[in-house]
């Protein structure tokens, strides 16, 4: 089944156990998915639907942070509960070893040899571990294969 139709089958599933707080999470999701396929007029494929959600994911930690460091509890929690409820939708992660092991290839595969080449690694390295790492963990994989 397509990530998208899961999505919306949670939807009705959190409907009739009235899970509001989840209902509310996987709607913000569907809108957001929506508004993609509105405004680039195309149909999401799994890929997309992923990155959607690796946005989302990032944009609830931004403000995790924010309203932790504001002290601000109630929102916090909310934005953890949200993390949650997205981070479900995700596939499986690869670990830390297993980014840089693959950034190693990738860069022993292009002969990048120091940190001017850091563009062309991301852009091989996106292409390859999109949805699959957490981009942040593979840029710093980067940085640290390139340097030395």
């Amino acid at each position: 089944m397509p990530l998208k139709d899961q999505i919306t089958e949670d939807m009705k599933t959190a409907m009739r156990a009235k899970d509001s707080e989840r209902l509310g999470t996987i709607r913000l999701l569907l809108a957001a998915l929506k508004q993609k396929e509105v405004d680039e007029r195309v149909v999401l494929d799994d890929a997309a639907v992923v990155a959607i959600i690796d946005k989302l994911i990032k944009q609830r930690k931004d403000s995790l942070e924010a309203f932790q460091k504001a002290e601000r509890k109630d929102l916090a929690d909310k934005e953890a509960a949200e993390l949650v409820v997205l981070q479900a939708y995700l596939p499986a992660r690869l670990s830390a070893d297993e980014v840089a092991a693959e950034v190693k290839a990738i860069v022993s595969q292009l002969g990048a040899s120091g940190p001017g080449d850091m563009g062309k690694v991301m852009g091989a390295v996106k292409a390859k571990l999109a949805g699959k790492a957490d981009m942040g963990q593979v840029s710093a994989a980067v940085k640290a294969a390139l340097a030395g």
